[in-house]
């Protein structure tokens, strides 16, 4: 599907973060979109946005970890825009901190909204897809799907298994020539989730300066829309950690480790909050968690960027330097 416009998209957690953005990045596509999210204030809020981009977009309060629900959105995109070509499955959430240190709920919520969720919207998208003949399936799950994170052993758990589960269903649906299902694997994103999510820690979370934009992960959602594969990571450490993890996975399991005590270690005192985990947040909506704004650096991806062609500015200069001594 190389051209999205008037393609219909259904979106899960939509309200803020890379939903959001991924909202306006469809919409200035002049995709139609379904946005899902618990907060309907929010989804309001985020499809008023689309619609001033031209897009048309229905908000569908909807909480993931039920299937009943995640079944009538299915049903409202269909009732509104007679079908679905894209599906993402954004919505995530995770518990920070000692594993026993938290409330045993807050890990089942996690399981229930990151590999539920993912599993409830796939369950409701197929049968569409397959009376359709095509569609496509993507599924936001992070470089935590990929190598494990110390202090975040439920957030580990439901990744690894929706990596999992999206890599089988992918092979079940083989012989479907024209329905796809695709992951995405960002690195760490500058997002509120971090609020969001629960941190039983005690200290206080720094994503560091190091962080993508949400709108690097939209426009991998975008590209995964025209032109569909099997797995995409975004950012060069998240390709980095399943090479490491793939290769070495002792000694990668031990530096994380290692870095995680440490960077605790160094980390000031924070409360104990369970953010969004039991019922949303009334707080401000936006795509930035504004941790690179904090840093006062750039997205990871232009201090990449920018190193990249230092590097190479350098290597042109000793390469110049070197056939200058030579003649």
């Amino acid at each position: 599907m190389t051209d999205l416009h008037n393609a219909v998209v259904v979106l899960t957690g939509a309200s803020s973060g890379i939903g959001r953005a991924a909202a306006l990045a469809f919409a200035r596509r002049g995709a139609r979109l379904v946005l899902a999210a618990r907060r309907r204030d929010a989804l309001e809020e985020v499809a008023e946005a689309c619609r001033r981009l031209g897009a048309e977009a229905i908000a569908v309060p909807t909480d993931v970890t039920e299937p009943e629900a995640v079944q009538a959105l299915a049903d409202e995109a269909e009732r509104v825009f007679g079908g679905i070509d894209v599906w993402i499955n954004n919505a995530g959430t995770g518990v920070f901190g000692p594993y026993q240190d938290a409330p045993l709920d807050l890990h089942r919520l996690t399981i229930a909204v990151n590999l539920l969720g993912g599993m409830h919207g796939a369950y409701a998208v197929l049968p569409v897809f397959r009376r359709q003949g095509h569609g496509t399936l993507i599924t936001n799950i992070s470089l935590g799907g990929w190598a494990p994170a110390p202090f975040a052993a439920a957030y580990t758990a439901s990744k690894f298994g929706l990596r999992g589960f999206t890599a089988a269903l992918r092979q079940e649906l083989r012989r479907h020539r024209h329905i796809h299902v695709c992951s995405v694997f960002p690195a760490m994103i500058d997002t509120p989730g971090l609020d969001h999510g629960a941190n039983v820690s005690g200290k206080r979370i720094d994503a560091g300066p190091f962080v993508y934009a949400p709108e690097d992960v939209a426009e991998a959602f975008v590209h995964l829309a025209r032109h569909p594969h099997d797995e995409v990571a975004v950012g060069w450490p998240a390709r980095a950690a399943q090479a490491a993890y793939a290769l070495a996975p002792g000694p990668t399991e031990h530096l994380m480790g290692i870095a995680i005590h440490r960077a605790l270690d160094r980390a000031r005192p924070a409360p104990v909050t369970h953010g969004a985990l039991r019922a949303p947040l009334d707080d401000r909506r936006s795509t930035s968690g504004g941790w690179r704004a904090r840093h006062g650096v750039p997205s990871a991806r232009r201090l990449s960027t920018g190193l990249g062609l230092a590097l190479g500015a350098g290597a042109l200069l000793l390469a110049a330097n070197a056939a200058a001594r030579s003649r």
